[in-house]
């Protein structure tokens, strides 16, 4: 593949093949009107190319408000590519491309950007993952099996030194990765140096008696010069992860802690629904993590089943194995898919399912910290969980002869069946 493809979903008043061939021009060579200076050699040279247009059906109503209106509003899924040399592997130029103006279209009711097809030319010419799945385990210490994280719980409101309380706990307790909540950065009230030195002694402490030292993920979003600076401190630390909020810092912000980190980049979607929850506007998650992992994400959250937000399982189902899949024939760049959202035992076997594998972590919360038998339970039952699904026997089952998986199972019943 030498040429960038996007597929997208629409929907047009002036007619599928009509919209598709507005949208090819307006994001390369064209303009509303020809140009002299937009000669055939330039065109064949520069031009989008409309690959593929498919009729799915029509509408006797617009989707989203429209300037341009029409008794009927003809649907479609198109495929339109660009030459590497109108961008390069420039990721915020690709972005600008494949999902800039053609959103506001006049010729379009409907838009949705659902998949990138990614030629060798930009996937070489992007770092990818530093650490990926086999990297994290290695830091880790967990060579086998989900690895089984939490999230600092309340969220914002507990200092410093309560936070590296809570750090100890879960690290005696066995777990493998704990993680800022993306709400908790660099306040007055948990100041992000003093947060990481805290909670760093306590974990270097803790895995000098364990062997094995817990991951934590430090929220460094921030400046793009502060978080240089936040990631310095960490490796003076000891640190092994570093997180940052995709959305809030962008591809340019990722790309620039990636070139300058020697940790994992733990790596947040919130506010992801900005951008994914209508079915008629936006990008969806096969797309976007294509641009998130070529820039350099080493973990990356796809919610979890039976989670406690919009998104199905069959949407989580495919996020994470996406996360998973090669990004062309010839780069694989594979992250870590990161489950979380309401989490509990209930969840792993299924979750070990869908991969085919365990190779993901397993974030939960109050499936943890909520656990009748406190914290250290929490973290058995789920291990016991997956130690059910390993066996190929019903957790249930499995259960009665594991108390702490029992009691999960029971306390957290409701998980699986929400509405």
């Amino acid at each position: 593949m030498t040429r960038l493809t996007a597929t997208y979903e629409i929907e047009s008043p002036v007619g599928v093949q009509r919209a598709a061939e507005v949208m090819a021009g307006e994001q390369s060579t064209g303009t509303f009107v020809r140009l002299a200076s937009e000669t055939d050699a330039l065109r064949d040279r520069s031009a989008a190319r409309l690959d593929h247009v498919e009729i799915t059906g029509t509408s006797d109503h617009p989707a989203l408000p429209c300037r341009l209106s029409a008794k009927t509003y003809e649907q479609g899924r198109v495929t339109i590519s660009w030459p590497m040399d109108n961008f390069g592997p420039s990721l915020p130029n690709i972005l600008a491309t494949v999902a800039g103006n053609l959103f506001e279209l006049a010729e379009l009711s409907a838009i949705r950007l659902v998949d990138l097809g990614i030629p060798d030319a930009l996937a070489i010419g992007c770092p990818g993952p530093q650490f990926g799945i086999t990297g994290t385990r290695k830091l880790m210490g967990a060579p086998s099996g989900p690895m089984i994280g939490t999230i600092v719980k309340p969220s914002v409101g507990l200092s410093a030194e309560q936070t590296a309380a809570l750090a100890s706990d879960l690290a005696r307790a066995g777990i493998d990765f704990i993680k800022d909540d993306e709400l908790q950065g660099n306040g007055p009230a948990c100041p992000f140096d003093d947060r990481a030195k805290l909670v760093m002694d306590v974990l270097n402490e803790a895995a000098q008696k364990a062997g094995r030292k817990v991951m934590y993920a430090f929220n460094i979003t921030d400046e793009i010069d502060v978080m240089r600076r936040n990631i310095d401190l960490l490796k003076s630390l000891g640190a092994t992860c570093a997180m940052v909020s995709l959305n809030s810092i962008g591809l340019v912000g990722l790309r620039a802690i990636r070139d300058h980190s020697p940790l994992p980049i733990h790596a947040h979607r919130n506010g992801w629904g900005l951008m994914s929850r209508s079915p008629h506007v936006g990008i969806e998650y096969l797309a976007m993590q294509k641009l998130w992992r070529l820039a350099g994400s080493d973990h990356l959250h796809v919610n979890g089943l039976a989670n406690k937000f919009t998104e199905g399982d069959i949407v989580v189902t495919n996020a994470a194995r996406a996360v998973q899949a090669p990004l062309n024939d010839m780069t694989s760049h594979a992250a870590l898919p990161v489950f979380s959202s309401g989490q509990t035992a209930w969840q792993v076997g299924p979750s070990m399912e869908l991969l085919g594998n365990d190779d993901f972590l397993f974030c939960a919360g109050g499936g943890i910290m909520s656990h009748p038998d406190g914290p250290a339970a929490g973290i058995t039952s789920l291990r016991q969980a997956a130690a059910a699904q390993k066996a190929g026997e019903k957790v249930e089952d499995y259960a009665k002869d594991h108390p702490e998986l029992s009691a999960a199972l029971t306390t957290f019943k409701s998980a699986v069946n929400r509405s």
